[in-house]
This record gives C-alpha cells, sequence and structure tokens, in this order.
C-alpha cells in the first residue's frame, strides 16, 4: 500500500539553540523538538532518564489513602486480595504488588479472572470467595475504573476496595472504592496520566518504602513495554533504567523465561520484551489461565520456574498456530465479501473464534487493510470482541457512540473490548461505520510516515548514529527517528533474501550506503541499476562480521 511522507516542520530558531546548548548535531536536536522537547533542561532529562527525575508519586490522587491503609493492613494482620489482568501489565503488576505485600509482613493472595470463562474486569462473584478466606481488602490492578456496580457490591459485603488502573473513566465517574488510583480520573494533579497499571504499582512501591528498587524495575519494563503506553516522561525512566535489570534479575521465574527463550546474554531491548518475552507471557491468559504466568514470576526455586517457563512457550506454540489460523481465515471472509473492503472500519463475527487471540487477529486485519477493525467471536448468541485501531481514530469515543448497541465495552483510543448481542452485530456495525463516515476521511486510510528530517546521505557517519542511540529506548511516543533522502542513484542489482528481504546500494554522487527492505521484494523492479529513487529510511549500524558502517532500513521506496 503506498504511503504518505509528512516530514515534521520544527523551529529553526529553538532547533539551533537546542543543538548549540547540548552541544548535538541539528539533527538530533530536531529529532527532540519533533518529541516536543524545546528546552535544554527537559532535553537533557529525557536523554538521561535518571531516577531521580520520576514525580513525587504522592501527587495521585488517593495515593496516601491507599498507603494508609496498607499500613494499617499490617497493623491489624488482615488478608489482602490483589485482583488482576490476563495481560502482561495486569500479571507483572499482581507480581510486583505481591511481593511488596508479602516483604512487608501482610498476608496476600491472588486471583485473576479467566479470559474465556470469566471475562476482563473485577467480578460479581470474588466477595463471597474473599469472605471465606477471610479478605479484608480487595486491590485491583489494571482493572476496576468502571466497576460501579460490582465494587457497590463488595462495600455492602464489608470488603473494602482500592482501585489501581489506568485506563478511561467512564463519563467522569469513579467507583465508590475506598481509593482510586488513576491519573485518568478527574481532579487527579499527577503530571503524567499515561503510566500504565503496572507503572502505577511501581509508584505504589515508591510511595511505601521510599524507593523503586531493581526488583520492580525489571517487571514494570516489561509491563510498560508490553502495554504499549508512550515511552516519555516517567514510562521512559521505567524503560531505560528497567531494561539492564531484566538481562540481571534476580526474579527465578523471569531468569528461566530468558532461558526458555534463547535471549541469554543478550542486551534486552524494547524489541525482545514485545516481541519474545511479552508473548509467551500473554499466552497463558490468551490459551488457558493467566495464572500460570503469574505462579511463574512468583517462583521461589528454579525447578517450578523452569517447569511454568516451558508451559508458557508450549502455550505460545499453540497461540501461533491458532491466531495464523484464524487469520487466513479471516482474510478470506474479508476478500470474498466485497462490503467489508468498502466499509472504512472493518467489524467481523463468527462463531467459535478462540477469544484469547483476537486482538492480535484484529491488530493484523488493521495493518493490512489499515482501517480500524473489530474481531467478534459468537457463542450462546453472545459476542465476545476486541478492535484495533488507526492513526486518528479514537475507537474508545467510537464505541461511546455506539453504546445504545453495546452490553458492555472499554479500552483506549487505540484498542477496545466489547460484548454486544449476536442481534446487534449488523446494527453495530452500521452505526460504527456512521461514526467513521463523519470523521475519518479517505486520505487516513492510507499508513502516514511521520519522518523526522530529510537529509543528505553525506550527513550520515557512525557518530551520529551513535547519538541516535542516546535517545533510545525506542517504542510508543517516542519512535525510532525516521528519515528521507531524494533522487538517490541505484548502485546496484537488488538481492532478494530470506523472508521477500530486499538489499541494495544507493549513492548521491559523492557516498555510497547500503540499504535493506525487510519484506520489502515487491519493490525490486524499481531498484534497479541506474534509477533514481526517494528513500524513507531508519540508521542503523551494521557490524555483523565486520568493521561497523552506516547501513538504511527501509520503510518506503519511491521513484525519485
Amino acid at each position: 500500500m503506498s504511503k504518505n511522507w509528512i516530514i515534521r516542520e520544527t523551529s529553526r530558531a529553538v532547533q539551533e539553540k537546542l543543538s548549540r546548548e547540548l552541544n548535538v548535531p541539528a539533527i538530533i536536536s530536531q529529532i527532540l523538538v519533533n518529541r516536543g522537547i524545546e528546552d535544554t533542561e527537559k532535553a537533557e532529562h529525557f536523554i538521561s532518564a535518571e531516577m531521580k527525575d520520576l514525580h513525587d508519586p504522592f501527587l495521585l490522587k488517593d495515593m496516601k489513602k491507599a498507603v494508609d491503609r496498607i499500613m494499617l493492613a499490617k497493623e491489624q494482620n488482615d488478608k489482602v486480595l490483589i485482583y488482576g489482568d490476563y495481560d502482561v501489565d495486569g500479571v507483572t503488576s499482581s507480581a510486583i504488588l505481591h511481593n511488596i505485600l508479602k516483604k512487608m509482613g501482610i498476608t496476600v493472595s491472588n486471583h485473576i479472572p479467566h479470559r474465556m470463562d470469566d471475562g476482563y474486569g473485577l467480578s460479581h462473584d470474588i466477595g463471597e470467595q474473599a469472605l471465606e478466606d477471610g479478605v479484608n481488602l480487595i486491590i485491583t490492578v489494571d482493572c476496576g475504573i468502571t466497576a460501579f456496580d460490582e465494587v457497590d457490591e463488595l462495600n455492602k459485603m464489608g470488603l473494602e476496595i482500592i482501585i489501581i488502573d489506568h485506563h478511561e473513566p467512564s463519563g467522569g465517574r469513579r467507583p465508590d472504592a475506598y481509593a482510586v488510583i488513576d491519573p485518568k480520573q478527574e481532579e487527579c494533579a499527577y503530571p503524567f496520566r499515561d503510566l500504565a497499571a503496572v507503572g502505577l504499582v511501581a509508584k505504589l512501591a515508591q510511595a511505601l518504602t521510599g524507593e523503586i528498587s531493581g526488583e520492580v524495575l525489571d517487571l514494570t519494563a516489561i509491563g510498560t513495554v508490553a502495554d504499549v503506553v508512550p515511552l516519555v516522561d516517567e514510562n521512559r525512566i521505567f524503560v531505560k533504567r528497567g531494561l539492564p535489570q531484566i538481562a540481571n534479575t534476580t526474579n527465578k521465574g523471569l531468569k528461566a523465561l530468558i532461558e526458555i527463550s534463547k535471549i541469554n546474554g543478550k542486551k534486552i531491548s524494547p524489541y525482545h520484551v514485545g516481541f519474545v518475552l511479552g508473548p509467551r507471557i500473554n499466552a497463558a491468559g490468551r490459551m488457558d489461565s493467566a495464572h500460570t504466568s503469574l505462579n511463574l514470576f512468583l517462583s521461589e526455586d528454579e525447578k517450578s520456574a523452569l517447569s511454568y517457563a516451558r508451559d508458557l512457550d508450549r502455550h505460545n506454540l499453540d497461540r501461533q498456530k491458532m491466531q495464523k489460523d484464524i487469520v487466513a481465515e479471516a482474510f478470506d471472509i474479508i476478500e470474498s465479501q466485497e462490503e467489508f473492503l468498502s466499509h472504512k472500519v472493518i467489524v467481523l463475527s463468527k462463531e467459535g473464534w478462540h477469544k484469547g487471540v483476537l486482538g492480535i487477529v484484529a491488530s493484523k486485519i488493521s495493518d493490512k487493510y489499515y482501517k480500524p477493525t473489530i474481531v467478534i467471536s459468537v457463542e450462546g448468541g453472545v459476542g465476545t470482541a476486541s478492535g484495533r485501531s488507526i492513526e486518528g481514530f479514537h475507537l474508545y469515543n467510537a464505541l461511546d457512540n455506539c453504546s445504545s448497541c453495546l452490553e458492555d465495552f472499554g479500552g483506549h483510543e487505540g484498542a477496545v473490548g466489547l460484548t454486544i448481542m449476536e442481534d446487534n452485530i449488523d446494527s453495530f456495525r452500521a452505526l460504527i461505520n456512521e461514526v467513521a463516515d463523519k470523521v475519518l476521511e479517505i486520505k487516513k486510510l492510507t499508513p502516514t510516515l511521520f519522518i523526522d528530517g530529510e537529509i543528505e546521505l553525506a550527513d550520515l557517519n557512525l557518530s551520529l548514529a551513535e547519538k541516535i542511540q542516546t535517545l533510545e529506548p525506542f517504542g510508543e511516543g517516542n519512535e525510532v527517528p525516521l528519515f528521507c533522502s531524494r533522487n538517490l542513484i541505484v548502485k546496484s542489482n537488488p538481492q532478494i533474501l530470506a523472508k521477500e528481504t530486499l538489499k541494495f546500494w544507493v549513492t548521491d554522487g559523492s557516498v555510497a550506503v547500503s540499504a535493506v527492505g525487510f519484506g520489502m521484494s515487491k519493490f525490486k523492479d524499481i531498484v534497479q541499476i541506474g534509477n533514481r529513487v526517494d528513500l524513507a529510511y531508519q540508521i542503523s549500524i551494521d557490524d555483523w562480521n565486520k568493521a561497523p558502517t552506516i547501513q538504511l532500513i527501509l520503510k518506503d521506496i519511491k521513484s525519485a
């Protein structure tokens, strides 16, 4: 699919001032300005990402109430139940909080709902079991902000609830819990609202103990990256300081998972979290019970840790096969029914699709067709769904406009979950497309590359590549810098390597650089010797079995 290129405009005066005061090349200051960082102090904090730059945790609304209640639980020997979510953010949040409370001498237990049997969020049924177990206090992590009825019921049963959640409150309301920690709630003065749930648990650890230790940082980094929150402000600090802790972790379960995943001894990056560790942690909750992942991180001996890690690896293989089959089936349905291709929002449903992979399937469909996508699995007349969006379409707000068709929904701009009666699916499909017709222009249905700057090949060198690396970790909200160069001459016929990888050399007449495009073999006809091309790319260092050299990692190719 052809892509739009938008070159970000920056203030030359701000850029030059930043370059001068930071003593960095203009390209680096331009990247910083493009990330919304325009003064020297903020830029220094961004680059250094020191733990001392974390905000005061007590700026979070209800943090003091939560801390006081937990300290009271310690004094009174209350039993505490942690109620988590089944994704990576929920599991890592549960594990960190469990270990903190246990070290404080508090009796603590855990519950994570079963994705297929229980669905998302705080359950009506947990109260009786909690009372039977002698629980006095329930702490939710990564869920609870919309559990109005459930919290009211638990209150009537004499249980107290602390909610730790990062999702959007519904209509500005908040449940009547003892304490609600959510930076997105009204009247919360916290200066950063985009923490994952695991980040909020880390802030609770900071409030309770006065620090965020390495034992907290490793799982905090994993949950933050896996939940795809913006890697800026405190999230950037957690990930930059937490990634090295992963490789040197003392957590026996995480050590076992790293071993099973065959990334021992590697420098851990967001890629390893997002595409190696994260899918394995998620696989348990997708295919069976997320308690397997939680038990992994709570393991106290290496033998049981390795056993849990092997279970996760098997679950992940099963998930991959099931996902592949459902994605292929979904593509067939879309291609065979013309109406789907004419809709701005794809709403796809089928009986019997496994609920655990719906989000991944929606993401694959959205990536291929570049349209917001909602995938529904129907069972017994009830549909359970996950949705993924594209740039410029707020999916949660769209669902809010379709609430008359839905039984329940939640999520945020880019990803949602919902429950719908089968009889309402056609009406919902029509209504959400009416919403999209009003706000989603056709041009927004074309993938867009936001380019940090147009530069000359002669400007590329190892020093620049190394300075770009100081802006790591890259991810959501701090994407890998993207550049373009125009009117380059193809210097070699393209090689087609494994997985449709395209490799060739280009020159501007004075310097020549190697370029690699993963999955871009379809461009081979326009990159023949002597042809002129425009390239959009990331700058990398190629040091495979040789002295380091600059290499372009291609993101798009156009005829000049």
